[in-house]
């Protein structure tokens, strides 16, 4: 479960990165109306990278898209392998895992209710020669 989270982590980091890279390299293409490129003062980019700049950034952007695809299939695998591994956890591990409920302090005023006396009639009679106990009447209000 660890190595899971872990990956996660590092994925979902790599993730964010891709998009990124990935904005920025849509953005610095070239279109009808020169977009962000323009931006960058007509020729940077060509100046950069040379006079086959298009091609370039649209391979690196195929490349970023097709890396995207991939991350996002990878951790939607392992979130789902991350769930089936809490739900086949141990009955311990699962108690564990369930949300505690908050404990509420007891009323002090009210009082607990009280307890109806019951007769005890033995079915057989006993050895001893005790006499058997009568049953308590309430008190008369």
């Amino acid at each position: 479960m660890f190595w899971t989270n872990a990956l996660i982590d590092i994925l979902l980091f790599c993730y964010v990165a891709v998009c990124l890279l990935m904005i920025l390299v849509v953005l610095m293409q070239r279109s009808k109306q020169e977009g962000l490129g323009a931006a960058f003062g007509g020729g940077f980019t060509e100046s950069v990278w040379g006079a086959q700049t298009s091609q370039v950034l649209v391979k690196t952007t195929v490349w970023l898209a097709a890396l995207f695809f991939i991350l996002s299939i990878s951790l939607a695998r392992l979130y789902s392998h991350r769930v089936a591994l809490t739900e086949k956890a141990s009955p311990v591990q699962q108690q564990l895992l369930q949300p505690v409920a908050p404990i509420t302090p007891a009323k002090a005023t009210a009082a607990p209710a009280p307890a109806t006396p019951t007769a005890v009639t033995p079915s057989a009679p006993t050895s001893t020669n005790a006499p058997v106990p009568a049953a308590p009447t309430a008190p008369a209000k």
